[in-house]
């Protein structure tokens, strides 16, 4: 475990890999930690890769510095703390992977300052900047049915079951969204001990209502929340992982996702593969990474 400091937090992460090696940052989501980038890391490792994995605003050691920053999980905090990670640990540039919450910051980064970023793998959605001025727009009811956790957030019951027992609904959340991924208790109870971090529910919270435009954001980060509203295109090598099995974000149509990515670009299906690619499927998520690298898979 080591910390860094930036303006707004303490910033815990592991680092695999030899200091001098090429760097790779990888980024968690909801409700993951950096455990599942241990068997990732380890691969990469041994090609000589300098593995980052940091801990989100709100998981595990992290924490805020002061006790009046806004608990913000909105898109815009993300993206910022990545680079401002990047900047307190003076990485000019590195190949940045994630899914869920943190594919969207390392989108972010990708997106509006792209000469940091020397490849981009991102899953589930792919582009994963969020449209929240057309976060009114309904989409097709199958669609919508997935999102019941988002709703369920909306409202006192639902913060008051992530509060009481973010265990049990986090690890459902786990189970049908990796549903053929037959994960053992000791390997969700690893992640689990990071959702006592004491800003976890405000984050998370947060994080659901602000991207329907529903509460206001974080001043301090109004100015990347408005360059976001541009949904600004993706110019760096770019890889996109669906699971096929993915209970959230099922596979949808590759040329909607190739929109915004106007650099070399690929997508592919990983079958048997849930929510969490890096956990189910470290094998195929480190050769991506290797590739973005241009470095030998094998």
């Amino acid at each position: 475990m080591k910390f860094v400091s930036t303006d707004v937090l303490e910033i815990a992460f592991h680092e695999f890999g030899p200091a001098d090696g090429p760097v790779v940052i990888l980024m968690h989501g909801f409700p993951y930690d950096p455990r599942c980038y241990d068997d990732v890391a380890a691969l990469l490792a041994k090609k000589g890769i300098r593995s980052l994995v940091p801990y989100l605003r709100g998981y595990g050691p992290t924490r805020f510095l002061f006790d009046d920053t806004p608990r913000s999980g909105e898109q815009a905090a993300l993206g910022a703390d990545l680079l401002a990670f990047m900047d307190a640990l003076d990485i000019q540039q590195a190949v940045l992977g994630g899914f869920d919450w943190g594919g969207r910051a390392a989108c972010i980064v990708a997106a509006l300052w792209p000469e940091r970023v020397q490849g981009l793998l991102s899953c589930g959605v792919g582009y994963n900047i969020q449209d929240i001025a057309g976060a009114a727009n309904p989409a097709p009811p199958e669609e919508e049915a997935l999102y019941w956790y988002m709703y369920y957030f909306h409202t006192l019951r639902g913060r008051t079951a992530l509060e009481n027992n973010r265990k049990g609904l986090c690890q459902f959340i786990w189970k049908i969204w990796s549903p053929t991924w037959a994960f053992d208790q000791a390997t969700y109870d690893a992640t689990a001990a990071s959702f006592e971090n004491s800003d976890f529910v405000d984050i998370v919270i947060h994080s659901y209502q602000h991207r329907f435009g529903g509460i206001p954001g974080d001043p301090s980060v109004a100015e990347i929340e408005a360059r976001l509203a541009t949904q600004p295109d993706i110019s760096a090598p770019s890889i996109i992982f669906k699971g096929a099995d993915d209970g959230v974000d099922p596979p949808s149509d590759e040329d909607a996702i190739k929109s915004h990515f106007k650099g070399e670009f690929r997508q592919e299906i990983l079958p048997g593969v849930g929510h969490n690619p890096p956990q189910e499927a470290p094998e195929n998520f480190t050769v991506a990474l290797l590739e973005l690298l241009k470095m030998p898979g094998n």
